[in-house]
């Protein structure tokens, strides 16, 4: 999406959301749609099977439930972490 479309798209959004948006936080929100339209058009353009078909519901686990003993190493809890 080019930089005109994502200000016309947060400007018609925040109007018919009535939303206000303050000129300070523009260019941060301009930021984050343009990085949001990115990851969008990745995964819009991920080629699917004909067999493939989306997951019925996310059920989140939690680490002591991942497969093979391993650990969310976000927090520093995996074998890779130096904690």
């Amino acid at each position: 999406m080019d930089p005109e479309r994502i200000e016309a798209y947060v400007d018609a959004a925040a109007a018919a959301l009535e939303l206000p948006l303050a000129p300070a936080h523009r260019p941060g929100v301009l930021a984050y749609f343009a990085l949001a339209a990115d990851l969008a058009e990745s995964v819009g353009g991920a080629a699917l099977d004909v067999g493939d078909e989306a997951a019925p519901v996310f059920t989140p686990i939690a680490a002591d439930e991942l497969p093979d003993g391993r650990r969310d190493d976000r927090r520093g809890t995996g074998p890779r972490s130096s904690r």
